[in-house]
């Protein structure tokens, strides 16, 4: 149960309880807005992830970086497949289609993003087609190992040449499927014509039947976190590589064959079905708050020309200028008709904008306080002076118009174990005149002797591991306990999915199999923190200073309190006795203990018996308790546990 993990911190053994006397006043207001999300588009966190399109390359969409290919589409009955631009595109941003020619029985077949998940539900779906065929598609889902059919439909041709029409179908499979090896085939019967396909895509039912929505297993596990923001569209995928292609918001709008898509950082095409007016439907969707992010000058890399000129950003920031029309102005102004037109003719709830990614790094300070940050800062405060705009450097060195400070900035760390405990108490003295959002962190290297900040050309650990994620507990409850100077806190990357991925640790890893989401010991402990919220941080007055033991303690009213305490590193069970004012003898109480079993550090995907089964090598454990005389609760943790006390 004691297992050690690398090198840690040295702690006192603790042989005596720990005695904490919570005050019912005397504190400070806590955020509302603690704990977050922060979306990434990384390890097809959103093609091929929470973006529930179930067809892979469904426009061959391409670019400079990733050029347009056939892959993974496959032939069917000896079709033949190439790659063609047509002298009538399907659309401007969609060029390129596939054109399928042969005789007899053919088609194309697509494996979807690793995988489709077959179940008993409806399935919608649509392809463009160019060509003069009057005969009849064939629709079908069916085993890549079996071949049996799960669901099948007929539609009759209404291919024209010369001309692009769009075909709209459902297929309703009879039985589930029992694995997600599966493929969407389109047949045909050819006598020696070739038609042209685009386009094609599949959906399966969304969270909360959004049109062009999302996974609902996915976007369910983001909401049992209990998130109040969402932090879009992600950090390097806003800012684009050295191929210059930075997140284009008017690029993600209207109709799928209106959206060209971008090379996204992570070495992937993205086909932006997921855009601008998705991530507010999905905060919509989640009731929390959006933190957007614009684009501030400066690409990845840092080759001559990765920072913009003044004058060569000038017109960004109107691009800025109008994205913020578009989601705020009322249908009177040119942006806010745009959005009415796409279905929202009410603005978007809007409060925070960041400017940039980590704009620090790369050469990229001196020139963001000099002038990227306050043209931005400038000309947003001017045309919207209550939003607030938060500088992307982690520190308050970028200056507003008014020549003070931005009032908010969002500091990112990735750190390891004892590092991110040695930081416990990182926040007790920072200024409250402005304020920080956390918009990443996350224990990603194990602890190495005499090395405290992350080496980034060793690896990383492939999973969330039980000794980062109390550390990670450790560290947040710092940031909880001046929750008057931290606005939020968001675990990042969000998503892995387990087929590619380019960046681990991550917080929800999956596969096209809804099944075999894996739910991290990190986002455990986040659930429990996020769980249990408290409106007011109050005195803990202890005979004890911190280490081993960690805690924070919070009120939501008279007699509602929350205190959250973890233990990392100590060589004996810690007991504790925390006593609440207004407590009485006899006062109920609940303790939830999160912990690691047998030693278990890691939530993984059990490939080994070939099932596909989670481990969850987390456990939970809820506990009743009553208040002693002078309304004393007592109770006992082990090493490497995470708990929250409720009364």
């Amino acid at each position: 149960m004691f297992r050690q993990f690398g090198t840690l911190l040295l702690s006192a053994i603790a042989v005596s309880a720990i005695d904490i006397h919570v005050s019912s006043t005397g504190g400070n207001a806590s955020s509302p807005h603690m704990y977050g999300l922060m979306f990434e588009d990384i390890n097809h966190s959103g093609d091929g992830g929470i973006y529930a399109e179930l067809i892979q390359n469904r426009a061959f969409q391409g670019s400079v970086p990733f050029p347009s290919t056939i892959y993974p589409w496959e032939p069917v009955g000896g079709a033949v497949l190439a790659l063609q631009n047509t002298s009538v595109p399907l659309s401007k941003a969609l060029p390129t289609s596939i054109n399928v020619s042969g005789k007899g029985k053919i088609g194309i077949s697509n494996p979807g993003w690793w995988g489709i998940d077959v179940k008993k539900q409806k399935y919608t779906g649509s392809f463009w087609t160019m060509g003069a065929y009057k005969g009849k598609f064939s629709l079908s889902l069916h085993s890549n190992l079996t071949h049996q059919v799960f669901a099948n439909t007929v539609l009759p041709s209404k291919s024209k040449s010369g001309k692009w029409t769009e075909h709209t179908f459902e297929l309703e499979p009879r039985e589930a499927a029992p694995n997600s090896n599966n493929t969407f085939t389109i047949q045909f019967d050819c006598s020696g014509e070739s038609i042209n396909f685009n386009l094609i895509s599949l959906f399966p039912p969304t969270y909360k039947n959004r049109p062009n929505g999302n996974r609902p297993e996915l976007m369910e596990a983001l909401k049992a976190l209990n998130p109040t923001f969402l932090r879009m569209p992600g950090g390097n995928n806003l800012e684009g590589d050295v191929s210059r292609y930075p997140w284009r918001w008017n690029e993600t709008l209207g109709p799928l064959k209106d959206r060209p898509g971008r090379p996204g950082t992570w070495s992937y095409q993205n086909t932006d079905g997921l855009g601008l007016l998705e991530y507010f439907h999905w905060c919509e969707d989640l009731e929390v708050e959006p933190i957007l992010g614009v684009w501030a000058g400066m690409f990845l890399g840092t080759e001559e020309g990765h920072i913009l000129s003044a004058e060569a950003l000038a017109p960004w920031v109107q691009d800025t200028l109008n994205e913020l029309e578009f989601i705020l102005g009322d249908v009177n102004t040119t942006y806010g008709a745009l959005r009415a037109s796409l279905g929202h003719p009410e603005p978007f709830y809007l409060r925070y904008v960041e400017v940039g990614n980590e704009d620090n790094l790369n050469n990229g300070g001196p020139s963001y306080s000099n002038y990227r940050f306050p043209m931005f800062y400038n000309a947003i405060t001017a045309a919207y002076p209550n939003l607030t705009i938060i500088s992307s450097t982690g520190d308050f060195t970028a200056l507003g118009g008014s020549g003070s400070s931005a009032s908010w900035t969002d500091y990112h760390i990735y750190s390891r174990p004892d590092n991110l405990v040695s930081r416990f108490g990182q926040f007790d003295k920072v200024s409250r005149e402005h304020k920080t959002v956390v918009g990443e962190y996350a224990v990603i290297q194990e602890n190495k002797k005499n090395v405290s900040a992350v080496e980034w050309d060793l690896p990383k650990y492939k999973n969330p591991v039980w000794s980062g994620a109390v550390a990670e507990a450790v560290w947040t409850m710092g940031a909880e306990r001046n929750g008057d100077a931290v606005m939020g806190l968001a675990y990042a990357p969000g998503f892995q999915n387990l087929n590619s991925y380019q960046w681990a640790p991550d917080l929800i890893s999956f596969t096209a199999n809804p099944a075999q989401t894996v739910l991290s010991v990190s986002y455990r402990v986040i659930e429990l923190f996020g769980s249990n919220t408290h409106k007011e941080t109050v005195p803990a007055v202890s005979n004890s200073s911190f280490g081993p033991a960690y805690w924070v303690a919070g009120t939501n009213g008279p007699s509602k309190y929350v205190f959250k305490t973890a233990i990392y590193n100590s060589t004996a069970n810690v007991p504790f006795n925390v006593k609440f004012d207004g407590i009485a003898a006899g006062t109920k109480g609940k303790l939830t203990v999160l912990s690691a079993p047998d030693g278990l550090s890691v939530n993984a995907l059990n490939k080994e018996d070939g099932t596909g089964v989670v481990v969850e090598t987390t456990e939970k454990r809820v506990q009743d308790l009553t208040a002693k005389d002078g309304g004393v609760f007592g109770f006992e943790l082990a090493n490497y546990e995470v708990a929250v006390l409720t009364t």
